[in-house]
């Protein structure tokens, strides 16, 4: 499915939407109209009427959203209606966490791939299942294992060469947990989660904001 540029933003409320719409499945909620999802998402009907514009009309007026219809129509748009394969290189506090948590796999990204550079962690078996690689391996193995998205939990001073050897293993979409920027090529899609510049949001508003 394509459809023209669309805001970060409205994708990222999408996401917000479906999470909240999944909830309301759980509570055997069948029907929600716009300003009931609205208030639950934090946002304002206008809102999520305009986010769900870009891609085809939804809903019955009056009446509201069907959850389930929306959740797979949302789903569809975020290209979350199939699994995607994760690799972790790192696995650090930081890497080891993120692969024992749950919600991955909730949401349709499952872990199939882990690497580490540090002796006493390589061949390990992890909660999950997976023995985890030296990094040394890692091409072979993604490519072996079909991984989708990279995930980089390493130190700033290893994650470009991490982020190479996914690019060359195939690899067009990375989450860069390391404290640094990397590099790579257009073709490849890098999103960089720094927790210390959330908190210097929130600072920023606890000291100027309203």
């Amino acid at each position: 499915m394509k459809f023209a540029k669309i805001p970060m933003a409205t994708i990222n409320r999408l996401s917000i939407y479906m999470r909240t719409l999944q909830e309301l499945l759980e509570d055997e909620v069948d029907v929600i109209s716009s300003e009931r999802l609205a208030k639950q998402c934090g946002v304002n009907p206008a809102q999520i009427r305009k986010d769900l514009a870009y891609f085809g009309e939804f809903g019955v007026r009056g009446v509201g959203y069907r959850v389930s219809d929306l959740v797979n129509q949302i789903k569809e748009i975020l290209g979350l209606n199939r699994p995607w394969n994760l690799a972790m290189v790192g696995l650090g506090n930081l890497g080891s966490a993120l692969i024992r948590h749950g919600n991955f796999i909730k949401h349709g990204y499952i872990f199939t791939a882990a690497f580490d550079s540090d002796p006493q962690k390589v061949g390990k078996r992890l909660p999950n299942g997976l023995t985890i690689n030296h990094v040394d391996e890692l091409e072979d193995v993604i490519k072996e294992r079909e991984v989708h998205i990279g995930i980089i939990a390493t130190t700033a001073s290893a994650a470009q060469s991490v982020a190479n050897q996914l690019v060359l293993g195939g690899i067009n979409g990375i989450l860069n947990f390391a404290p640094v920027q990397i590099q790579v090529p257009d073709c490849c899609h890098v999103e960089n989660v720094d927790f210390t510049i959330k908190l210097d949001a929130i600072a920023y508003h606890l000291s100027f904001g309203s």
